[in-house]
Order: structure tokens, then sequence, then C-alpha cells
């Protein structure tokens, strides 16, 4: 299984990137990871909330192919523990998945089409964080999640 990170914007804050590369290397070891960025849309002052909604989902649905499997990091998904987080991917796993993708969208959420192909929502945390944030967050409970499924002492609990 491959597992991608689609983001709508670029990171360009140094630290956070630093700290994206850094558990990109520790999650090689485990799965075919990929973060694939949307760059930002341009002029985006003359749009409505819902037109730049609307653009950046179109944007996003085309990374989609048919067979791949879609989560939404969205505020309103399903909390998980990272235990439980590492059995949902171990089922995904199981189950025969080619592709998982997770997107974390732009300032103002999914579009309504967005919302409709996906497979499902999770939320990382009932707090807001900026979807710069949100990356280096994400990218290591995937590596959590993978060190909890190998038995391997990064997780305590």
């Amino acid at each position: 299984m491959q597992i991608k990170l689609l983001t709508v914007g670029k990171t360009d804050h140094a630290s956070i990137l630093e700290l994206i590369k850094e558990y990109e290397s520790r999650l090689s070891h485990y799965i075919r990871f990929e973060l694939e960025v949307i760059p930002d849309l341009k002029n985006t002052k003359s749009l409505s909330e819902a037109s730049q909604k609307e653009k950046e989902g179109e944007l996003i649905l085309k990374k989609i192919l048919t067979a791949d499997e879609l989560i939404l990091l969205d505020e309103r998904g399903k909390s998980f523990s990272s235990v439980e987080f590492s059995s949902l991917l171990q089922k995904k796993m199981n189950s025969g998945l080619k592709t998982l993708i997770f997107v974390i969208g732009g300032p103002y959420g999914f579009s309504e089409a967005v919302y409709a192909r996906a497979n499902g929502k999770i939320s990382i945390s009932k707090m807001t964080f900026s979807h710069q944030m949100i990356r280096p967050f994400f990218i290591e409970q995937l590596y959590r999640a993978f060190t909890i499924l190998k038995g391997e002492p990064y997780h305590h609990e």
C-alpha cells in the first residue's frame, strides 16, 4: 500500500519543513509515502470563500483515482487514539488497498464535491491548528502508527 498526503498550499517555515523531512525519512522504513502539495490559488481576494473551496476542490479531485481511498483531515471527523489509528491503517493494508490518500484542505476546508468523494474523515484534534502545522503532526502520527504495528518502543502506553 502507498500512503499519500495531499495538502493545499506550500509550507514556507523552515522549522516545519525540517520536521516534515525528519518524519518522512523515518516513515520511509515502513511504507511508501508521498507528500504532494497543491499550489495555493492565485488572486483569491476576488473569490468568495465558497468559490475558493470549489476551485481547491477541483484541484484535489484531479489527484484522486477511482480506486483510491480518500480520507479528509477534518475537525468534524472521527477522533482516534494513536493505537486506534494504527489499527485502522492495518485494516486498510489487509484489505489490499493500493493507495490511501489523506487530504489537508485549505484555510476554509473542503468543497461539497470533495466531501461527497471522501471515504471518511479523521479529526487530529478538537483544537484548530493551521493547515501548515497539521502536516508534521499527521506525518508523525503515521510514523507512530507503524512503530506501534511493529511493536517498536517509540510509543509508550
